[in-house]
Formats: structure tokens, C-alpha cells, sequence
């Protein structure tokens, strides 16, 4: 299932349309007191024409390893969130305090893996999408009265706090595998003390949710998963659950951009039962750069370079000859992102490993 339609995405992603729309992509920086002056890092996408859109406030996860934190970028988010600017929407990525070079200092912390306390930071980064959600909702090409949440793991997490204590506007929210808490592989720190939590928010949230959860997720299995669900609904929550199939190695990515075309029927029929459908048919995706994967890459190593193109800035591709590759997207330099593809590609002892492409430039 995953391979026919991952085929799907590569074949969409290597037309390019003619007469293409255009995208306004903004980087920007939210103001909030608790950021001090250099406030949150956020990227806003959306159709490049005038008009009031309605806003999809995106909010990321958190690394198991905290030292990875300053490493996120809001640019990380480009193909997910172009999802959402295709469908109508003006989509805001927004670095929670802490997370990548928004100011303020780590805010999140949950006390140690015997004693967590998942509510408070949940409150916490609530704060900061709220402030988000203030400083946008000012601007004259956003509908302040037409806001969906989507977060993923503690950004989907955040998601369902949000939702317990909504903001003027706020009409829906989705949250993917959302949980916090996981220190390896199915080892989540006081599972029921996250289950807790999902009660205390299910008291209040009456903001339609949609959950989405896989069978392969190894942060939050289902079991866990199907226990957040009961105590979230079972306090008076309000939300659909989807149970969706195995994704790829580890179904806690599903929401990335190979998991595309699985997640997005998901959340068109979620738009449509709530009314919030902005386009009958989404808009066209930007046009691809003139740019030919190298010869040597096998059929899968072309799947991930046209995954690659459609990545967001700053990014790197690099190959050997013998067709070992790796890639990184989203991040804070050029120097970053082509030392991270050269790691990436030399990982499995491949040598001769180069950059073939830097952001849209081929390098020869």
C-alpha cells in the first residue's frame, strides 16, 4: 500500500503543471515577552494572492535527545505545511521557546522520568501558540475567526491543551501520534501519568479533534494510544480517532512528506465533515527545478531525490559512484545541510560520497 502510493506522490511531484500557482513563503518572528527580543522563529506559506485566509498553526515534536532541540528550523515543516497552503490556507510553523533559535530558553521540562509532569508543559507551549495565534490573527491577510491546529508527537500533544483552553477563532485542531514523554522505543516515562494528563485536557476540550495513530508507532503504540483516546473522550473530550495503518519503519512519521498521500485523505474528509474545505480540488504544486537525479541512483534513491526537491531550504544532496546516497533538508545554513548529506551518504561506509545539488543549484 505504502509503495503504490508513495509511487503516486513521485509521479505528482515530478510533473511540473502548466501554469503553476505561486506560494508566499515568509520567514518571521513572532513577538512574545517570555521570547525576549528575539522572539519565536516562524515560516508562514500560503497562496500568493490577496485575500483574507483562514490559518493552520503547525507545531512540531520534540527530539528524544534535548541537545537537538537548537538544531529544529521552522523550514523543516516546507512540505507538510505546503499541504495545507495548496488546500486554501495560510499555514504558520512556529518554534515553540527553546526549539531552534527562538528565544527564551527551554521552557517545557517535565521533571524527571520517574515523577513527569506532562500537564504544565503542555500549558507552557499552549502559551506560546497562543501568542502566535495573537500576532497572526493581526495581520490583514489572516481570518482570525478561521483557525485549525495541527501538531505532531508533543507538538500534537500541545495540539489537544490548545484545544482544552481555545483561544477566540480556534474552530478545529488534528493531532498526530501525540504524546511526550517517549525515551526509547515503546518506553514512554509514567505512561499513566500521560494518561492523566489527556483526562485533565479531555475535561474541557470541546474543540473537534481528529487523532491519527499507527499500527507501527514506536513512541506511542497503540495500546497507549487507544488508552489516551479513552481518558481524553471518557472526560468529555471531543474527537475522531483514526487507526491508521503501518507506516515505513517507524509510523511515528507519518506526518512528514512521505506520508502524503496516506495522511492527507485524513484530513480532507476531516475538513469537508466540519465544513472547512477551502478548495474543491487543491492548488498545483510549485514547479520543480530544472534538475535531473544523478544516473547512478537506484528507484528508490530517485523516490528520495524527488522527496528532495520538493524539501524546504537550506538543503543538500549527495552521491557516490556507486549510487549510495543521503540528503538533508530544513536547515540553518548551506554548510549544515551539505555537511549533514555527507554524513548522511558516508553512514553505510560508502566512499567518494559529493554533493550533487545545494537548495536548487547543481554543484557541476
Amino acid at each position: 500500500m505504502i509503495g503504490r502510493a508513495l509511487f503516486a506522490l513521485i509521479v505528482a511531484l515530478l510533473a511540473t503543471p502548466a501554469g503553476a500557482q505561486t506560494y508566499h513563503r515568509e520567514d518571521l518572528r513572532i513577538p512574545m515577552r517570555e521570547a525576549g527580543a528575539a522572539g519565536l522563529e516562524a515560516m508562514l506559506l500560503r497562496p500568493d494572492a490577496p485575500g483574507r485566509y483562514p490559518l493552520v498553526l503547525l507545531s512540531h515534536g520534540a527530539p528524544r535527545d534535548g541537545r537537538d532541540r537548537a538544531k529544529m528550523t521552522a523550514t523543516s515543516q516546507y512540505p507538510v505545511a505546503m499541504e495545507f497552503a495548496r488546500r486554501g490556507f495560510a499555514v504558520a510553523v512556529v518554534m515553540r521557546r527553546g526549539y531552534g533559535n527562538s528565544g527564551g530558553g527551554f521552557a517545557e521540562n517535565r521533571r524527571g522520568c520517574s515523577d513527569p509532569d506532562y500537564v504544565t508543559p503542555t500549558k507552557t507551549a499552549v502559551r506560546d501558540l497562543k501568542a502566535a495565534i495573537h500576532a497572526l490573527s493581526a495581520r490583514s491577510d489572516i481570518d482570525g475567526s478561521r483557525i485549525v491546529a495541527v501538531g505532531q508527537s508533543a507538538g500534537g500533544l500541545a495540539t489537544v491543551g490548545l484545544a482544552a483552553d481555545p483561544p477566540p477563532g480556534l474552530v478545529a485542531a488534528i493531532s498526530f501520534a501525540g504524546g511526550r514523554g517517549s525515551r526509547a522505543d515503546y518506553d514512554v516515562c509514567r505512561a499513566d501519568r500521560l494518561v492523566a494528563a489527556f483526562h485533565t485536557f479531555g475535561k474541557t476540550a470541546r474543540v473537534p479533534m481528529l487523532w491519527v495513530y499507527t499500527a507501527n508507532d514506536h513512541f506511542f503504540a497503540p495500546p497507549l494510544a487507544d488508552k489516551l483516546y479513552a481518558a481524553f473522550t471518557g472526560a468529555g473530550g471531543n474527537a475522531d480517532y483514526i487507526h491508521a495503518p503501518a507506516f515505513g519503519k517507524d509510523g511515528h512519521q507519518l506526518f512528514s512528506s512521505a506520508g502524503i498521500p496516506l495522511w492527507t485523505p485524513y484530513v480532507d474528509a476531516f475538513l469537508a465533515q466540519h465544513k472547512l474545505t477551502q478548495r474543491a480540488k487543491p492548488m498545483d504544486l510549485p514547479p520543480l527545478p530544472n534538475l535531473k537525479p544523478p544516473p547512478q541512483l537506484s528507484a528508490r534513491g530517485r523516490e528520495a531525490f524527488a522527496l528532495f526537491l520538493r524539501a524546504g531550504p537550506h538543503k543538500a544532496f549527495a552521491v557516490n559512484p556507486g549510487g549510495y546516497f543521503g540528503w538533508r533538508s530544513g536547515r540553518r545554513s548551506t554548510e549544515d545541510a551539505v555537511a549533514g548529506a555527507l554524513e548522511f551518504c558516508r553512514s553505510a561506509g560508502a566512499k567518494d560520497c559529493r554533493i550533487f545539488v545545494v537548495d536548487d543549484k547543481a554543484t557541476n
